[in-house]
């Protein structure tokens, strides 16, 4: 049997440092919605500041992978990590006295969002580097299960700190746990292996090619990008829809945290599962999301709607550590980085669309219609990728030994020797 990832030194720090920066962004959005509605009375201000940290990560995306594979990953994500923390500290300091400026915030969010944009594409780089092969999928659900019961936690922290402390007091918290896992990241020892560099366009260009030589990646890119779309709608109509029909507030707080819940238990078991075809079936599990959307659009009884949306939740906590590992695994070290930028990119850019459509598709027909369209479609789209050959053929053996027979080989000059979780849905 081989060794506990967390034996190895390297992992066991990059681990510790990566769950604890988790629990305290994990503390951030609940502590920031209270700051924002209180200060402000106005969901539109804190939309402007969501909007701030979330349009700077999608734009620069590409260029973080670009940045990660030129140069070693551990100190591209010790800086980011020194960025975020100043970025958070900045809003706890702006949040003491109860009268922000709103601006000030604005700005700080955005600094954030950019360094993030620099930090996600470093995840795959440090998991390939710290742990080998045969011990990788163990290694991506150890992660995942600890983010999942660090976002379990997390809400439930923010409300002590916010009705006793304050809410400035989450965001000092969030800061302190960058500059923890920044120290953490100064003791890593991680070899970086450059691919060839060229131009910044042929970098961009190398990475899009990566990405497109691989049937089963850029299908499946799709559906997670759909899954995230489907997300945001759930989120922006659902609320309301319990409260108003299923029963009350109480149902939404239950149906969140049996989502927390399910996306632990999906964790825990990819951890030991060891399916012979991998991305066919985290494909599948992805499909299961249409289930909560159908029991809301239907006004299903709440343990119902509560229950199906741990199910689905659970595909998604299934899917991300196996997503991680075959991607790890079928990439070349070299550009690791700039494949699971795009991965990002093209999984999140979706949200912000959902975010949009949802509450004017409610306001136009009812909040059935969007839901039940946003049910068939994400069903249709992640079950369908089991149609694309790429994502039926590849198995675990595919994944330990390199890329799909037949799929195009990496380009001269990069690094072939072994190479994240990077598609996955947030």
């Amino acid at each position: 049997m081989s060794q506990h990832p967390l034996r190895h030194r390297d992992f066991r720090l990059l681990f510790i440092g990566r769950t604890i920066s988790t629990l305290g962004d994990a503390v951030v959005p609940a502590a920031l919605a209270i700051a924002i509605t209180r200060a402000t009375g106005s969901s539109a201000a804190l939309a402007l500041v969501l909007g701030c940290a979330m349009l700077p990560r999608l734009a620069l995306l590409p260029f973080g992978g670009v940045v990660g594979d030129r140069f070693n990953p551990r100190l591209v994500a010790l800086t980011t990590d020194l960025l975020r923390a100043a970025a958070q500290l900045l809003v706890g300091l702006e949040l003491v006295g109860g009268r922000p400026d709103l601006a000030h915030i604005a700005v700080a969010e955005a600094i954030g969002g950019a360094a993030s944009a620099f930090a996600m594409p470093t995840a795959a780089p440090l998991v390939a580097a710290t742990v080998d092969g045969t011990r990788r999928l163990r290694a991506n659900a150890l992660l995942a299960s600890a983010g999942s019961a660090a976002r379990l936690g997390g809400p439930a922290l923010a409300g002590v700190l916010v009705y006793t402390a304050g809410p400035e007091w989450a965001f000092v918290l969030d800061g302190a746990s960058f500059v923890l896992s920044a120290a953490l990241l100064t003791r890593l020892t991680v070899r970086h292996r450059p691919g060839e560099r060229g131009s910044l366009r042929r970098d961009l260009a190398e990475g899009w090619s990566e990405v497109r030589s691989r049937d089963w990646y850029w299908t499946s890119l799709i559906a997670h990008g759909v899954w995230n779309g489907a997300s945001a709608v759930l989120l922006t109509l659902g609320p309301l829809i319990a409260a108003t029909r299923l029963g009350g507030d109480g149902v939404w707080v239950a149906l969140t945290q049996a989502g927390a819940v399910g996306l632990l238990v999906g964790s825990l078991v990819a951890g030991r599962a060891r399916p012979r075809r991998p991305v066919l079936v985290a494909n599948l599990g992805l499909a299961l999301y249409g289930l909560p959307l159908f029991a809301l659009a239907v006004a299903a009884p709440g343990p119902v709607a509560v229950g199906a949306y741990a199910v689905a939740m659970a595909g998604l906590g299934f899917l991300n550590p196996v997503w991680a590992t075959v991607v790890q695994q079928d990439v070349p070290a070299g550009i690791l980085a700039r494949v699971t930028s795009y991965d990002w990119l093209l999984s999140l850019a979706a949200a912000p669309l959902g975010y949009v459509l949802a509450p004017l598709a409610a306001d136009a027909w009812g909040s059935e219609v969007p839901l039940l369209a946003t049910a068939a479609l994400v069903t249709a789209v992640c079950a369908g990728t089991a149609a694309v050959p790429g994502v039926r053929r590849f198995g675990t053996g595919a994944a330990a030994a390199g890329p799909v027979p037949g799929a195009e080989r990496p380009p001269a000059g990069v690094d072939s020797s072994e190479a994240e979780l990077s598609s996955r849905c947030p």
